[in-house]
């Protein structure tokens, strides 16, 4: 198991939102599976791409992860777009089989008839607000952990099977003193216990 699926789910905004933060984390990504033997393929939502040839992607790795900025608390709408096209073209031959249940066994539950069993999915985000907004009760999120904050997500990939690992993120990026250094690091150390 050493396919490694990295999306570059960023979408463009011209002095917003370029992408060159999201470009450092898919470079680190790179530079540490290359070095420990891993093979890796790129997809970007945000550039031409064949549906098919992505669906191959998806069926080739074994690890995907999933590299965006959270825009309006979720995906940005090309990499819910690349999502919902690449999920449905590969029903009944790499993402999901069906939704699970059975007219014939009732013991088949909803959210089980995913075909991406032997896989494993890491997301990584890029966020303006700082962390103290999750796990706080009286926080914007109302109390949610940064994955509840990222259920939606989380369940697609649950849907077709998929096995979580550690979430990364990184916050507060527009405030001007991101330790950027000091991030990567952070980032490798949980690829490190998510990949090794």
């Amino acid at each position: 198991m050493k396919n490694v699926l990295i999306l570059n789910g960023h979408q463009y905004y011209k002095d917003i939102a370029e992408g060159n933060l999201t470009k450092d984390y898919i470079n680190k990504a790179d530079e540490f599976l290359s070095k420990n033997g891993f093979t890796i393929k790129h997809s970007t939502v945000d550039k031409d791409y064949d549906i098919n040839e992505e669906v191959e992607k998806f069926a080739w790795a074994d690890y995907i992860i999933f590299q965006y900025p959270v825009y309006w608390m979720t995906l940005p709408w090309k990499a819910k777009k690349y999502v919902d096209e690449i999920f449905s073209t590969g029903a009944g031959k790499v993402t999901y089989a069906g939704d699970g249940r059975s007219r014939n066994d009732a013991s088949k539950k909803y959210g089980s008839g995913g075909l991406m069993n032997d896989k494993k999915y890491m997301l990584s985000l890029t966020y303006n607000c700082p962390t103290s907004e999750f796990d706080n009760k009286d926080g914007f999120f109302e109390g949610l952990s940064l994955d509840e904050a990222n259920y939606a997500v989380h369940k697609t990939f649950q849907f077709c099977g998929a096995k979580q690992l550690e979430t990364y993120s990184v916050h507060d990026i527009f405030k001007g003193d991101l330790n950027l250094d000091l991030e990567l690091d952070r980032f490798e150390k949980v690829l490190a216990k998510s990949f090794l």
